[in-house]
C-alpha cells in the first residue's frame, strides 16, 4: 500500500485547492503542497478538504500518471460494475473504452487500468477521510461543523472499504468470512504496508465507521445532496446489511434512510436522470458548468444524446430478455427503444441506431456532457426493505406491500403481488434490475446473491464477438478483481497474497 499512501497528502492538497475559493489562502503555501496544519486549522478549511472528496467522485483522475476516458472517479466505476453484468449491452466496439471490462478481461488482469484505478480511487478517498478524522477535532470552529465533517468522513471511509471488499474480496459468507481474504483496512495514514484483513474484519470496520458516522450526522442539515447526511449513512448501512444477509438491519436502515424522500412521478422519471434536485435522489453529484467532464463524463458513455464517438457508434442497450418482461403499462419501458427509427429516436449527428438502445440518461446537450450523477435513490431503499423482509420468511404480505408502494409509481396498473417465498424474491430482484439499470449495481448483486452470469438466454442481444464471455458460474475465482501488480510489488505484506 506504500505507493498509494505516498500520494495521500498530495491528493488531499489537490482536492483542497480544487474546492477552495480563496485565492489568498491558496497563495500562503507552495503550489504543490499545503501543510496538514493549514488544511485543518479551521473548520472552513476542513470543509474545503471534504468538498474535494465530493468532487473526486466525478473528476478525471490521473492514475499511473495518465488521464484516461474511463477514469472519471466513482461515475466510471459505476459503468464498469454494470459492464460486468448481463443487463447492460454493448452494441458496438465503439472507440474501445470499457471493451475489455465487458469481456471480463480487465478485472482479471493485475496490470490493467481497471484493477489499478478502482484500488487507487477508493484508497485515496480513504486516505483523505483518515486525514479529516485524525485532525478535525483540533480545528478552530463550531462543534456542529466538526461533527458534520467527521460524520461525512466516516461515511466515506466505510463506503470506500465496502466497495473495495466487494470487488477484491470474496462475497460475504457468514460461514467463511472469518478466513476469507478481504482487503487491507486503513484507519490511519502511514507508510507501512498492511496485510489483507479477513472479509469479516473488513465488514466489522465498515459497520463501526457507519455507526460513528450516524452518531456524528444526527441533526445535520446539508447544503445540497452532494454532501452526505444521516439518510445517506443509513442507506449505506442498509446496503452493507443486505450484502451480509443481516435482513433485520437491512429492513430497519432502509426504511429509516428513505424517510423524507418522495418517489418521483412519471414526468420526472422520464426527464433524463440528470438532476440531483429530483425529490427521490438521496445522494448525487451536482456537476456545474465550470466543472464539465467532457469526454470522460458518465453521460459521455451512458447518455443517448451527447455526441461522443462512443455513443454515436456504441449506444448502450438493455438486455432484451429483461426488457421483454417489463409490462407495457410501466413507464420504465419507455426508457429503452426495441425498434429505434428516425421518427421515435433522434440521434447525435452520424449516430447509429441499435435495438433496445437506452434513453434513460440525458446529457445537457449534444456538445455538453454534463449531468448530475445518482449514487443513491429512495427507490433502492424500498427494494432493499422489500427484499430483506421477504428473505426473513413468513412476512410475504409485508414485503409485497413495500414493493407495491414503489412499483405502482412506475406502473399504475401494478397490483399487490400474490407471490410468496422464492417467487416473491425473484420478483423483487426483477424490479431491482429494471429500476437500477445503468447505476452500477448489477455485478455486485450477482456476486452477493451467488448468482451466475447468464448473457445467452433466448432472445439475447449480447454479441459473442463483443462480449466474449457469455456465461460464468457463480462462485468462481473470476468474481474477484485481481489486486494491482503495483500494489503487490510495493507492499511486502501482499507479496504472496494475490487473488487466485
Amino acid at each position: 500500500m506504500k505507493n498509494i499512501l505516498l500520494k495521500y497528502g498530495v491528493f488531499a492538497t489537490f482536492a483542497l485547492m480544487l474546492a477552495s475559493c480563496s485565492e489568498d489562502y491558496l497563495n500562503t503555501e507552495p503550489t504543490d503542497a499545503i501543510a496538514t496544519s493549514s488544511a485543518f486549522a479551521t473548520t472552513k478549511n476542513a470543509w474545503a478538504t471534504l468538498n474535494g472528496i465530493h468532487r473526486s467522485l466525478y473528476m478525471q483522475w490521473s492514475a499511473r500518471g495518465a488521464y484516461n476516458m474511463d477514469q472519471c472517479g466513482e461515475s466510471s466505476l459505476m459503468i464498469s460494475r454494470d459492464m460486468l453484468g448481463e443487463d447492460l449491452v454493448m452494441t458496438g466496439a465503439g472507440n474501445g473504452w470499457y471493451n475489455n471490462t465487458y469481456k471480463w478481461v480487465d478485472h482479471r488482469n493485475e496490470n490493467s487500468r481497471l484493477t489499478y484505478f478502482a484500488w487507487y480511487v477508493y484508497y485515496r478517498i480513504i486516505g483523505n477521510a483518515n486525514m479529516i478524522i485524525a485532525n478535525i477535532d483540533k480545528a478552530e470552529g463550531p462543534v456542529a461543523d466538526k461533527k458534520a465533517i467527521k460524520g461525512q468522513a466516516y461515511t466515506y471511509r466505510a463506503w470506500a472499504h465496502f466497495n473495495l471488499v466487494q470487488l477484491y474480496g470474496k462475497r460475504y459468507n457468514a460461514a467463511t468470512a472469518a478466513t476469507d481474504k478481504g482487503v487491507p483496512i486503513m484507519t490511519t495514514n502511514d507508510f507501512d504496508g498492511k496485510p489483507r484483513a479477513s472479509v469479516a474484519e473488513v465488514y466489522a470496520q465498515i459497520n463501526k465507521d457507519l455507526d460513528s458516522a450516524m452518531f456524528n450526522l444526527q441533526g445535520y442539515t446539508r447544503p445540497n445532496k452532494s454532501h452526505l447526511n444521516l439518510n445517506v449513512a443509513q442507506g449505506i448501512k442498509a446496503r452493507v446489511a443486505l450484502t451480509m444477509g443481516n435482513w433485520t438491519d437491512a429492513e430497519t436502515f432502509a426504511r429509516a434512510a428513505r424517510q423524507g424522500f418522495t418517489l418521483m412521478n412519471q414526468t420526472q422519471y422520464t426527464s433524463g436522470f440528470n438532476d440531483y434536485t429530483n425529490p427521490e435522489w438521496m445522494w448525487g453529484s451536482m456537476v456545474i458548468p465550470d466543472q464539465t467532464t467532457y469526454f470522460y463524463s458518465f453521460f459521455a458513455f451512458m447518455s443517448w444524446n451527447f455526441s461522443s464517438t462512443n455513443i454515436r457508434t456504441n449506444p448502450k442497450a438493455i438486455y432484451a430478455p429483461l426488457y421483454n418482461q417489463i409490462p407495457a403499462t410501466d413507464i420504465r419501458k419507455t426508457l429503452w427503444e426495441p425498434n429505434p427509427t428516425a421518427a421515435n429516436f433522434p440521434l447525435p449527428h452520424s449516430g447509429v441506431r441499435r435495438p433496445y438502445m437506452t434513453r434513460k440518461f440525458t446529457a445537457a446537450g449534444s456538445a455538453d456532457s454534463r449531468g448530475d450523477i445518482p449514487y443513491m435513490r429512495a427507490a433502492e431503499m424500498y427494494l432493499i426493505e422489500a427484499e430483506a423482509i421477504a428473505r426473513q420468511g413468513g412476512r410475504d404480505a409485508e414485503a409485497a406491500e413495500v414493493l407495491r408502494q414503489m412499483v405502482v409509481t412506475r406502473d399504475p396498473a401494478y397490483t399487490l403481488s400474490s407471490n410468496t417465498g422464492q417467487a416473491l424474491i425473484d420478483e423483487i430482484m426483477f424490479q431491482r434490475r429494471i429500476e437500477l439499470w445503468g447505476e452500477g449495481f448489477r455485478f455486485l448483486d450477482l456476486k452477493r446473491t451467488n448468482s451466475p452470469l447468464a448473457r445467452d438466454l433466448s432472445g439475447s442481444n449480447h454479441q459473442v464477438a463483443l462480449a466474449t464471455l457469455m456465461n460464468e458460474p457463480a462462485g468462481t475465482d473470476k468474481w474477484q478483481f485481481l489486486i494491482p501488480i503495483d500494489e503487490i510489488n510495493a507492499n511486502p505484506q501482499l507479496k504472496n497474497d494475490q487473488n487466485p
